[in-house]
């Protein structure tokens, strides 16, 4: 049986459809599985070695130029791929109206949350499959349930894996631990303050961490700059590609992360990650990894980089003490 899953942004969501990935291969390993996901996000769902075909959008940038000669040859050329991949079944794991017309181009049965759990109701009217998860689940849970609806399973919810594996990357960063602070996010109240950052690159390197930064844009950039300015050990990786940026993540010791993308494949990849949430509520969509933990600012307050510590110290016991 030949299954779509259509999953087509952000990072974080992604990243969080993998469980369900993983119980499926347990419970029905007679299904392969392609994935249509947004072009600067395909590289994440590369990392899943069982994704035989990733199927690209572009609904982003296609916003832009809905009119353009080059946006409709695109459409048009997905619709022909999925169609001509002869899908048994497509899972509409995202319950959004964009989603479900992605999902409706594969001219496949679709099978997707109901009106009641459907992030989006209007989606529900593409689905000819409608199933009931509650929303008050976490995001990850939520699609494995979905999944094992669709698929004919019960998931064994007391097992959490994401079975993605990091890339080589050709980057060079030093021997020994690497603690990755991931400072960058998309909106400016999720982001922590440079100055604790950079106290927390000291503290890590007080502890024989070597501290590792990146930067996406110009504002990161300037963080970026600032933390390794201050801390002499700090290495700053230039603006990279996603995967070069993965395979640094996957070799870190520890992360430590806003409310980002990136935090949340630290997570999956089992990495000890404090994830630090100022703005957003974690019960949702935080970080589910067996040796992640998120520190959520109370009301008024902040996340202080002695509190980030004392949770990484943590962690790495608890990672040390786990079998291997």
């Amino acid at each position: 049986m030949k299954v779509l899953i259509v999953k087509t942004s952000s990072m974080g969501d992604v990243i969080h459809t993998f469980p369900a990935v993983e119980d499926a291969l347990r419970n029905r390993p007679d299904m392969s599985f392609d994935w249509c996901v947004e072009e600067a996000f395909a590289g994440i769902v590369a990392l899943h070695p069982a994704i035989k075909s990733i199927q690209k959008v572009a609904i982003r940038r296609w916003r832009k130029k809905p009119f353009d000669g080059d946006t409709w040859r695109e459409m048009t050329g997905l619709r022909h791929a999925l169609r001509g991949a002869r899908y048994d079944l497509v899972i509409d794991a995202q319950g959004l109206l964009k989603s479900a017309v992605v999902a409706k181009q594969a001219g496949a049965p679709i099978a997707g949350f109901d009106r009641s759990s459907a992030r989006e109701p209007s989606a529900t009217l593409f689905y000819d499959r409608k199933y009931a998860v509650p929303r008050d689940l976490h995001a990850i849970e939520r699609t494995r349930r979905l999944f094992g609806l669709a698929l004919g399973y019960q998931p064994d919810l007391s097992r959490l894996g994401s079975g993605i594996v990091a890339p080589a990357g050709n980057l060079s960063v030093p021997e020994g631990k690497l603690a990755f602070l991931l400072h960058g996010t998309s909106r400016e109240d999720k982001k922590w303050p440079a100055d604790d950052l950079i106290e927390t690159a000291r503290q890590l390197m007080s502890r024989q961490f070597t501290p590792v930064v990146t930067w996406s844009n110009e504002a990161e950039k300037r963080v970026a700059e600032a933390i390794a300015g201050a801390v002499s050990n700090t290495v700053l990786i230039p603006r990279s590609p996603l995967a070069e940026i993965a395979a640094i993540l996957g070799r870190s010791t520890l992360v430590i992360g806003a409310d980002t993308g990136l935090t949340h494949l630290a997570s999956a990849f089992g990495l000890p990650t404090v994830a630090i949430f100022l703005a957003t509520e974690p019960g949702l969509t935080g970080p589910c990894g067996p040796f992640s933990s998120t520190l959520l600012a109370p009301a008024g307050g902040k996340v202080t980089p002695a509190e980030v510590m004392e949770e990484a110290e943590r962690l790495l016991a608890l990672r040390s003490e786990a079998p291997a």
